[in-house]
């Protein structure tokens, strides 16, 4: 790495810092504003404000990044360029014999390493903080309710009920587990106050335990049942680890899919999602299908849509930085466009399989944004 490189990197760099953080502090101070009251009760309950401020608004600036990230390093791209132009750096650098291609190079890597960090956080950060994505500022204790998505078990044959649900506490309040399969004893339900899902460990694999069972009376006399070596419903009768009026459903129908909300979906882990999906327990929609295909593939994409912007940076043709800047816009715009459409079609089982439906923007766009990246670099 030459001197010109550092120098031109660190540019950048700084280039992509100033811009996320004008958009973070918009975000924050306009969100902030408005949810101020909810704020500043939870500061004088939890240690100060500024503390509650960082926990909250944390999480939502690395979703701020995961979806801006491609969107700033493209506008970055413009800002460095149209400053080097400006300062006359650019044509002096040029006039050396230095090529448009080789002046780029520092920044094309800075930014695909940015497309990494962005994986990173999109796969290791961001799940772990998805229940508190999902709460308003009011509900920062994490004690928030949300209404129950009923799921069925096609594996068990249970419907998975409940009224409502607290997410980071992973509980159910009455829940309600309607039992279509064999269940000699049980009947058609098991009812309880509330519910806990519970990882699975030495005596059980993951499922709900269930505590103070009102249906059936007579839980403690019911011996465990299940279908041939695997357990599905657990009592205290066999069971050491159960306390009395104790019940443990056995079952993969995560937690998670009981919310109601989208986003906790759409922030799962690539391994999370291929795992719903392969989960014979419950249906995978088309809609889910597509969007695990294109978590695979969004570091591609994201790295597309860079490369496309390359000859706007190059600008053969003198054009004001403004006009590049709206040129850009659409450039994403039309992007976008694409990739919804598709994702739309995939979804509804129209004319595209799930699968592509996310990989037709990367077949259009890809071969289009590599000859716009060996363009730049002849010249």
């Amino acid at each position: 790495m030459t001197k010109i490189d550092r120098y031109i990197l660190t540019l950048f760099l700084r280039t992509v810092l100033v811009c996320f953080c004008s958009i973070a502090g918009i975000f924050v101070v306009f969100h902030a504003f408005a949810s101020m009251e909810e704020l500043v009760k939870q500061g004088k309950e939890q240690g100060g404000l500024l503390p509650v401020m960082a926990g909250y608004y944390g999480p939502y600036l690395l979703l701020l990044f995961d979806w801006t990230g491609a969107i700033i390093t493209l506008m970055a791209f413009l800002f460095t360029v149209g400053w080097l132009r400006r300062t006359g750096e650019l044509t002096s650098t040029l006039a050396a014999g230095i090529s448009h291609g080789r002046l780029l190079r520092p920044m094309i890597v800075a930014s695909l390493l940015i497309v990494t960090v962005q994986l990173f956080s999109r796969e290791l950060l961001l799940p772990g903080y998805r229940d508190a994505l999902t709460m308003k500022a009011k509900d920062i204790t994490g004690e928030s309710e949300q209404p129950v998505s009923p799921q069925y078990d096609k594996v068990n044959r249970v419907l998975i009920d409940g009224r409502v649900l607290i997410a980071q506490a992973r509980l159910v309040k009455d829940p309600s587990f309607r039992l279509d399969g064999d269940f000699p004893g049980f009947g058609d339900l098991l009812l309880a106050p509330t519910c806990r899902w519970v990882d699975a460990d030495e005596n059980h694999s993951g499922g709900y335990l269930l505590e103070d069972v009102q249906h059936p009376e007579n839980i403690d006399e019911l011996p465990s049942v299940g279908v041939g070596d695997r357990p599905i419903i657990y009592t205290s009768r066999d069971q050491t680890w159960l306390a009395p009026r104790q019940c443990f459903f056995a079952t993969t129908v995560h937690l998670n899919l009981l919310q109601t909300k989208q986003s906790a979906t759409r922030m799962a882990s690539v391994a999370e999602l291929i795992g719903r999906v392969r989960n014979p327990a419950v249906h995978s929609s088309l809609s889910l299908q597509v969007l695990m295909h294109e978590r695979i593939i969004r570091p591609a994409l994201d790295f597309t849509l860079i490369l496309l912007g390359l000859p706007l940076v190059v600008n053969r043709r003198g054009r004001n930085l403004f006009v590049l800047i709206a040129v850009a816009m659409g450039t994403v715009l039309a992007f976008f466009m694409l990739k919804t459409l598709c994702g739309a079609l995939g979804g509804n089982g129209y004319w595209l399989s799930p699968a592509m439906a996310a990989w037709t923007p990367l077949i259009v766009l890809g071969p289009l944004a590599y000859v716009r990246y060996r363009d730049v670099q002849i010249q």
